[in-house]
């Protein structure tokens, strides 16, 4: 490059660029694109009219013509793409510095096709963002990878045709707003399988005992019966994990009940004891591989409790600072300047013993896995976690550190130590204490998967026993009876279902987090702790999926069509038979295509089968429009929120039905002559009075949070119903005042002034004195004022940038812009350059558009009778 070369380096974001700039000489801009700068139209707004009156219009995909996309610049990226247009017009050369993968290389060549540079174009790819690194990538440019982004535009059109075709079937039989999804889709079965696996888990009880023997030495421990005789006791072990049953092969051993197991403690409390078996195995265990993108996730969602999406928010604003490598990977592998730098630390700082003998590399289990990226590590390992705190919010700090032990450990010596096993007997019963020693931590000393305190691991890790020899006397100093009972198999968590979805294939590093995103926004799963539980609606979804489009929730068919799209990538195979063959169906294969409507009943496709009744009448949950409820014939039942559908028994279905299958008579109201009735409904209880078919509609109002269905009287439900009630008159306006229950609870009112009261029971407690008191005080906004989180410090302009928080979470403000802190981001790890970021991109976005109001129409036929009224009063003046 000539010293009066002017260079243009297009990166996908402005942190990035902002790195990327600060090690670039005079001569280079870095822009941002902010992302994809064009896309297949999300909307009949931005349709071309060149295309609208085609029948495929709405895919924004020709289906009749060799599935030709049709790209568009959304609005919000036409002020981006201008000013690339203006950087562009004083270069002499254009760098494309995208993430080196298949969504980066896309970002590229869409902005080739919408900028149509006519100075020379370059592809600089780069997996850390050090000055080394770019300046390699600089030195050897490289053309535009055409199989990626043809793999790429596969993905998006194969997205595309699977969530526009299906979605609507959704829409129409089951719910307005669900959306099915090439990989969401079956990440959701996923969830509903393991919860049906959960509903027919038969849960089994088994009983064993647990002693506490003490030696000589008056050094104690615990062992638990393993046999009595030649029968070895039942444990965990023996249950299926799937169905609770007993497996085929412990059908002999002895299960004990809770009377035996009673009977065998008694009789063996005068029991003598001696050592019959020591029994030591050395084992070792090897360290961890550095971490992908799907391990991170799993390993961050695990230890710091971090979503997938937040996870992966971290590790970009990590990356575009130079902090790690490229944080999208499902490589295994090091450099090897890396594993240099590495082993001369580990060295350095845990001594010789704790190196690896070599150096260890790794191979990655993950089918296609792209071996081109290295695996996340620290851009430098010698930057230590507490050397970066000074430079990045707490969350960045806490995944850096998790990255960076990682990195240490792989390529640490093993873990060295012994299993031990004691048995303990005395004539009949055996029992059995096993312990573990760790002799030597090796790479546990820097990091033990699944926790951020290896320290505390190896604590836990270590069970000691006692130094025992074979036929010492022992006492038993405690001899207890323990019941058990075999649990369901676990529900996914994040973690799980993303390691299950990369073991089977489905998906790839870059869409963990959107799936996971989508899932939980859509409603299908909810999060109880760190488990997701499939909602009623998910189980309606994969059951009408399961019966009319058995394929595209199928777990091997989905692996398989991503091994096809790999293919493509890689160019063994062409985009276009493949693209075909999906939509409109070969051989067995069903086609998106011939999806219809005609044949899905969408009632048969939202009842799900709770059980038959004793009369053998079928007790459904049938899944509504405004949420799920119980179903017998004509009864119905709204079902609890809380209520999850592994816990949603018959006996449950029922007692459901009995509470809310009908009203419950309270009395007559002496004023009215009319029934007072206690009712459940979606939205809770609620006493009402008179019923539906009288000339009037009958009043209702909600129970207090104190009052329950079960127990309310006519009193408290005809004090409610008098709702709203005068309490006197105002001395001061000589308005009268009432107290009533509203949608934002409990409040009195006097002319035009409202206030809120402290609690709903005051609405049948509060006196006039306190109704004129709680009137006097000044009226809170409902939205009120912004809370000022954070001063984050002055832009370049001397702008003062603030964290605030409002009525739709944390924002970033200069005093012109504001723009949302990301979901999921801890607004306390926001920065002053972070904010800095999201309000250029909330710019680059232009202004939001508010809806045009619609303007008055005039009727011609008044307009021409004004006219010419005003010309007879014309003429007549003249005359």
């Amino acid at each position: 490059m000539s010293s009066t070369e002017k260079s243009l380096v297009i990166v996908e974001s402005p942190a990035k660029a902002r790195t990327i700039a600060s090690f670039l000489p005079k001569g280079f801009q870095v822009e941002a694109s902010i992302g994809h700068i064009r896309d297949l139209p999300t909307s009949a707004a931005e349709i071309p009219a060149s295309i609208k009156g085609n029948s495929w219009a709405r895919l924004g995909i020709d289906i009749e013509n060799g599935f030709k996309p049709f790209y568009v610049v959304p609005s919000e990226k036409r002020k981006q793409v201008q000013k690339l247009k203006k950087a562009l017009k004083d270069a002499d050369v254009v760098y494309l510095a995208t993430d080196e993968d298949r969504e980066g290389e896309s970002i590229s060549w869409h902005l080739t096709e919408v900028l149509k540079p006519k100075v020379p174009l370059r592809r600089l790819v780069f997996h850390e963002i050090t000055k080394e690194a770019i300046q390699r990538a600089l030195e050897q440019p490289r053309e535009l990878d055409q199989g990626l982004v043809r793999a790429q535009e596969a993905r998006r059109i194969l997205d595309r045709l699977y969530g526009y075709e299906i979605s609507p079937i959704l829409w129409r039989k089951i719910r307005p707003r669900l959306s099915a999804g090439r990989v969401q889709s079956v990440a959701v079965r996923l969830c509903v399988d393991r919860e049906r696996l959960r509903r027919r888990f038969v849960r089994s009880g088994y009983w064993d005992l647990r002693a506490t023997f003490v030696t000589d030495k008056n050094e104690s421990f615990e062992a638990d019966l393993v046999r009595i005789g030649e029968n070895r006791l039942v444990s965990g072990k023996d249950f299926d994990s799937a169905t609770g049953d007993l497996k085929a092969d412990a059908a002999g051993l002895l299960q004990l009940s809770e009377e035996r197991a009673l009977e065998l403690a008694e009789g063996l409390k005068e029991a003598s004891w001696q050592v019959s078996e020591v029994e030591e195995r050395p084992y070792t265990t090897n360290p961890a591989p550095p971490f992908t993108t799907s391990t991170l996730q799993q390993d961050a969602n695990r230890t710091l409790r971090y979503s997938a999406r937040r996870t992966m928010q971290i590790a970009q604003r990590l990356y575009e600072n130079g902090h790690i490598t490229y944080m999208r990977t499902d490589s295994t592998t090091l450099a090897e300047s890396a594993v240099t730098s590495i082993r001369s630390l580990i060295q350095k700082r845990y001594g010789e013993e704790y190196l690896s003998s070599k150096s260890l590399q790794y191979s990655t289990k993950v089918k296609n896995a792209q071996e081109a990226h290295e695996a996340i590590r620290p851009s430098s390992v010698f930057k230590r976690p507490r050397e970066l705190a000074q430079e990045v919010g707490s969350d960045e700090l806490k995944l850096y550190e998790l990255i960076w032990k990682r990195t240490m450990a792989c390529q640490m010596a093993q873990a060295r130590g012994h299993n031990v096993t004691v048995r303990v007997s005395d004539s009949e019963a055996v029992f059995a204490a096993r312990g573990k020693t760790i002799e030597f931590p090796g790479f546990l000393r820097a990091y033990a998967e699944g926790s951020d305190e290896p320290a505390a691991v190896l604590a836990d890790r270590e069970i000691l026993l006692p130094r025992v020899a074979v036929d010492e006397a022992l006492d038993c100093s405690n001899l207890d009876a323990r019941g058990h009972t075999t649990q369901p198999p676990a529900r996914y968590t994040e973690a799980s279902l993303v390691k299950e979805l990369e073991a089977k294939g489905i998906g790839r590093p870059s869409t963990y987090a959107s799936i996971m995103d989508t899932i939980l926004h859509r409603e299908y799963v909810v999060k109880q702790g760190n488990a997701l539980v499939p909602t009623f609606t998910a189980f309606a979804v994969v059951k009408l999926l399961e019966n009319f489009f058995a394929d595209l929730v199928d777990v091997d068919f989905t692996a398989r069509m991503e091994n096809a799209l790999d293919e493509i990538s890689l160019g063994k195979r062409e985009s276009l038979p493949y693209l075909h063959r999906i939509y409109y169906g070969l051989d067995n294969e069903q086609g998106l295509h011939a999806l219809t409507l005609q044949d899905i009943d969408a009632r048969e496709s939202c009842t799900l089968l709770v059980a038959n009744d004793e009369n053998g009448e079928a007790v459904n949950v049938r899944v509504g429009r405004y949420g799920p409820y119980i179903e017998r014939g004509d009864e119905r039942a709204s079902i609890p929120d809380k209520v999850t559908p592994d816990e949603l028994s018959l006996e449950m279905a029922l007692e459901l039905l009995e509470k809310g299958s009908g009203p419950r008579e309270l009395g007559l109201d002496d004023a009215s002559g009319k029934q007072v009735y206690v009712k459940t409904g979606r939205f809770g209880a609620y006493v009402q009075l008179g019923d539906a078919d009288d000339d009037e509609k009958p009043k209702m109002k909600s129970l207090l949070p104190a009052m329950e269905a079960e127990t309310v009287g006519i009193e408290e439900a005809l004090a409610l119903l008098s709702l709203p009630r005068s309490i006197g008159v105002d001395p001061q306006t000589g308005e009268e005042i009432f107290v009533d229950l509203g949608r934002y609870g409990a409040y009195v009112k006097s002319g035009k002034e409202t206030r809120s009261l402290d609690a709903p029971e005051q609405v049948l407690t509060v006196s006039l004195d306190q109704a004129v008191a709680k009137l006097r005080e000044e009226k809170k906004s409902r939205r009120g004022a912004p809370a000022v989180l954070k001063e984050l410090g002055n832009n370049p302009e001397g702008v003062a940038i603030r964290l605030l928080d409002g009525r739709f979470g944390p924002y970033v403000a200069d005093g012109k812009t504001n723009a949302s802190v990301p979901k999921g981001t801890d607004p306390d790890s926001v920065t002053l350059q972070d904010a800095l970021d999201l309000i250029q991109i909330r710019e680059a976005k232009g202004p939001r558009k508010r809806p045009a109001r619609a303007k008055k129409k005039v009727a011609k036929k008044k307009v021409a009778k004004k006219k010419a009224a005003r010309k007879k009063a014309t003429a007549k003046k003249k005359t």
